[in-house]
């Protein structure tokens, strides 16, 4: 087992879900992908390694056959819809979003609609009916319209909120983007990811890891391969594929 001693809360964690007899579950998202890249290389080869799926949040608008080209050599990876262009269409005193109220609500949904059909379109059954909204972020009133242009489930971050279609969220994610812009401390990445699976153990939603290749220092690599290691050598723990969590319907993905 890592030696690191920042991970022994995880390990001690994972060892106890074992002793009872208790599965440990985490899925993995990494947005804004769009087309083929040394980061995306290192990313699907990373996770090829530890057999874990990965979910990539494509910007519908920004990507072509070069992405599909690539990931044809990889099963483990499925794609979401990242919105449409991931443009800004909020005012600069506001916080980023391009699914927001300041827009008309349908030319909201025609560029949602478009989205699932691109992305659907050159992916085929690699393609997961799945919104993943720019920035995290989306306007609740059209939330109960997603259902009806064709989408299955809804994933943003943090705590999910009670919807007409299945909500997968993110919950740990490895960026410091209000500081550094690279990796968090590893350390307080463990814990969380420790607190969110005693969490889960009560309830509440699986770990859902959120990532963006592009972004990533070294730091962000070696995190990465140190917490697949860690949970590879782990016989409680799964990295579920998305279908496995939407297929559980409305609500958390639990």
């Amino acid at each position: 087992m890592m030696s690191d001693s920042i991970w022994d809360p995880l390990v001690e964690e994972l060892a106890s879900r074992q002793r009872a007899d208790r599965k440990v579950e985490l899925w993995l998202r990494d947005d804004d992908a769009v087309d083929p890249t040394p980061a995306l290389d290192r990313l699907l080869d990373l996770t090829g390694e530890f057999a874990v799926p990965v979910t990539l949040a494509v910007i519908p608008a920004l990507t072509d056959g070069k992405l599909v080209g690539r990931l044809d050599k990889t099963p483990h990876a499925t794609v979401a819809i990242h919105g449409w262009a991931h443009r800004n269409h909020a005012p600069e005193n506001q916080k980023k979003q391009e699914l927001g109220p300041h827009r008309p609500r349908g030319v909201v949904l025609d560029d949602l609609a478009r989205g699932l059909s691109r992305v659907t379109g050159l992916h085929g059954a690699r393609a997961v009916p799945m919104l993943v909204p720019p920035w995290n972020r989306i306007d609740a009133g059209l939330i109960s319209d997603l259902g009806s242009i064709g989408f299955a489930a809804l994933s943003v971050y943090g705590p999910p909120k009670p919807a007409s279609l299945a909500v997968v969220n993110s919950n740990v994610d490895i960026m410091d983007w209000h500081g550094t812009r690279g990796c968090r401390d590893h350390g307080l990445l463990v814990q969380a990811i420790v607190a969110q699976l005693q969490h889960a153990f009560d309830g509440g939603e699986p770990v859902g890891l959120l990532t963006h290749h592009l972004a990533h220092d070294e730091s962000a690599w070696l995190f990465l391969e140190r917490l697949f290691a860690v949970t590879a050598q782990a016989e409680a723990c799964a990295w579920l594929p998305i279908s496995t969590l939407i297929g559980r319907g409305p609500g958390k993905g639990k």
